[in-house]
């Protein structure tokens, strides 16, 4: 039970800091600086085209060799972090911080862009104008592919065991070694997976769901018209009385 917890630890802090890290390249690539958009790009095609495993290897030994940072085991809320466990942490992180980059500018460029200009008319600055219109509309676009992305993360997470990670693969090794039972192991670890998987689908799908309702909610009354009812009320029923 707990290399399993420690897989799942592993899969939902990896995907928080990725998406931290996804939201801040994306809007970058986005930006109306160029070199923003340069070394955003840059640091998609570099991290896109690097395997996961070299990625995890890379942090938790390449580091160290060349001499630049060594991850040390530490303690948070009474919970030990293996020094292996930070650096397969980070270097999903960074792999899916470049995915999710991609996710988040697809989802921003969803939004319409008369939307966007009837918020700025209004007088909306860029972040009441991202926290009230654009986050809230690209959210349904990146919730899918977003959670697509986890359930492939949490699978990925088996790659840790290179680096010495005691996960739930790794613990299998282990006990296969001592038992010679290698079949069997890899049946239930396989099984594991699969119900992990399984629930998260589960869990996606109801939030998916949960989306697309709230949007046929609003669906008579689109953002827009909103807007345009709250910009020119008196002037609507001025044209009526005429």
């Amino acid at each position: 039970m707990i290399a399993l917890g420690r897989t799942v630890l592993m899969a939902v802090l990896a995907m928080l800091l990725g998406l931290v890290i996804g939201v801040l390249v994306g809007f970058g690539r986005l930006s109306k600086f160029a070199p923003i958009r340069a070394v955003c790009a840059f640091y998609v095609w570099l991290i896109r085209g690097i395997p996961v495993l070299v990625l995890l290897v890379f942090f938790f030994s390449g580091l160290a060799a060349a001499g630049f940072f060594r991850f040390s085991d530490i303690t948070l809320f009474g919970i030990t972090m293996s020094a292996s466990f930070q650096a397969a942490v980070l270097g999903l992180a960074i792999h899916e911080g470049a995915y999710m980059a991609e996710i988040v500018r697809n989802g921003i460029q969803a939004v319409q862009r008369g939307q966007i200009e009837a918020a700025k008319s209004l007088g909306m600055g860029t972040f009441q104008l991202t926290r009230r219109i654009i986050l809230p509309q690209a959210t349904r676009v990146i919730v899918p592919p977003l959670g697509n992305d986890f359930n492939h993360l949490l699978k990925t997470t088996s790659l840790a065991s290179v680096i010495g990670v005691q996960e739930i693969f790794q613990l299998t090794e282990s006990m296969s070694a001592t038992t010679f039972k290698t079949f069997e192991l890899l049946i239930v670890v396989s099984i594991t997976y699969l119900a992990l998987t399984t629930i998260w689908n589960v869990i996606q799908g109801l939030i998916e769901a949960r989306l697309r309702r709230h949007e046929r909610d609003e669906q008579p009354a689109t953002l827009a018209a909103k807007i345009a009812y709250f910009l020119w009320p008196r002037g609507d029923a001025a044209m009526e009385r005429r």
